[in-house]
């Protein structure tokens, strides 16, 4: 992805929870470094991926521990990372909606 809108959003997350920092960047670098042109390009780089409407993706962070949704604009190479939390956090929104 040519831009990752916003690294913030996952630096914030792990000053909270420093046992995601170092999956949190993992995933930062791969998704940085790579050309994926639509979910299935996705789905074959992290296999328990879940594709959602709207062109989200939901991404399981320290086995499920924790989630990721991103928002991709696979023209553009734009992901926008629209939430990150707990699992039980997710569990409490509309992963669809967000």
């Amino acid at each position: 992805m040519k831009r990752i809108i916003s690294k913030k959003a996952l630096r914030n997350f792990w000053e909270r929870y420093p046992d995601s920092e170092q999956y949190l960047k993992t995933w930062y670098e791969i998704a940085k470094s790579s050309n994926w042109k639509s979910p299935t390009d996705i789905k074959a780089t992290f296999a328990n991926a879940s594709i959602l409407k709207k062109s989200r993706v939901v991404f399981n962070i320290k086995g499920n521990s924790y989630r990721l949704i991103v928002k991709f604009n696979f023209e553009r190479k734009w992901a926008f990372i629209r939430f990150v939390g707990t699992h039980s956090e997710y569990d409490n929104i509309d992963a669809n909606e967000i």
